[in-house]
């Protein structure tokens, strides 16, 4: 019996490298691997037309079309992408934000209101630092560049939300320069903090803020997942076990090869260093797929987006994803 073609479009992580080379091969199925380092065209290309069959995509993005049914998509618990967020909240120092309950009454940018990264923050911001949401004036666009970030198709927010619309000719960053915005949350810096001594990170001890969070609330957040089309899941269900083993296998030989210290695999002079304290901090499984190791982050994710109008109830964490038998 022949494979089932897939086309299958992720950034060329380290956890999905094996796929790409043919190292790892889900079973029955023969999987075109297209590499697009710039997830949001992904996730643009998803969204607009439904191009890939299978895809890295936005779980805010996934939710959203799960929560407003009947979605086109469904979804395996694999997190090709995670991070955590206290270091990409930029400040000017002359904005008066020593603290980020400060940031109430300021202008703040973000690429786009709804991406998960942005949720995350303010969900940060909110329940960590009992800040109040609704007193800081949102304004969007790209951090680097004019512009919009990307070219989302957006759904609609369940409340109205007073977003302003960067309309400037100038970047998220130029703006921060010029105190026309005070603060900028998203993720990626604005590239005048590597020139302007006035823009700085809120938390410049951001690392240890991040793992004493992570030892406290079990939160490590999540960006993006696996998404299949809905019409072929119906055809194949088979396809979500299959690629689900395939994807935890990739992601095993990724960390056996990183942790190798005969020859460093990426460019970072304290590789082994590093490994220690991602150890330290995540024990054996530094980067879990599937749903009950990642309860935690995905409650507080449904929380956040119903805080933050962009779902109206919260969705029970099992009901997003499709069964995956090991």
């Amino acid at each position: 019996m022949s494979s089932l073609p897939l086309s299958f479009a992720c950034a060329l992580y380290d956890r999905m490298q094996p796929l790409y080379t043919g190292e790892v091969k889900p079973a029955g199925i023969d999987l075109n691997f297209i590499p697009i380092e710039v997830p949001r065209q992904i996730f643009d290309r998803m969204s607009g037309g439904q191009e890939f069959d299978v895809a890295e995509y936005s779980i805010t993005e996934f939710v959203q079309r799960f929560a407003s049914q009947p979605s086109p998509f469904v979804a395996i618990p694999v997190f090709p992408s995670r991070s955590f967020r206290h270091g990409f909240i930029s400040i000017h120092r002359k904005a008066g934000i020593a603290k980020p309950k400060d940031m109430e009454g300021k202008r703040v940018g973000v690429p786009l209101y709804a991406m998960t990264a942005a949720i995350f923050i303010r969900g940060l911001l909110q329940h960590e630092y009992g800040a109040d949401l609704s007193r800081i004036h949102w304004v969007q666009g790209a951090i680097n560049s004019a512009g919009s970030h990307g070219n989302p198709t957006v759904l609609p927010l369940v409340r109205p939300v007073p977003i302003e619309i960067n309309s400037s000719g100038k970047s998220l960053s130029d703006l921060l320069e010029e105190r026309r915005i005070d603060a900028i949350i998203g993720t990626s810096l604005p590239n005048a903090i590597r020139r302007n001594p006035d823009v700085v990170r809120l938390f410049p001890n951001y690392v240890e803020i991040e793992k004493d969070y992570y030892r406290r609330t079990g939160i490590y957040p999540i960006m993006h997942l696996i998404a299949i089309k809905r019409e072929i899941y119906e055809r194949h269900p088979f396809v979500a076990s299959s690629l689900y083993k395939a994807f935890v296998e990739a992601r095993d030989i990724a960390l056996k090869k990183m942790a190798s210290s005969r020859a460093p695999r990426y460019m970072t002079p304290w590789l082994t260093r590093d490994i220690d304290e991602m150890r330290d901090v995540f024990g054996d499984e530094p980067w879990p797929y599937g749903v009950e190791p990642n309860r935690r982050t995905l409650e507080a994710l449904m929380t956040y987006l119903v805080d933050q109008s962009i779902i109206a109830t919260p969705i029970p964490v099992d009901d997003l994803f499709v069964p995956t038998f090991s």
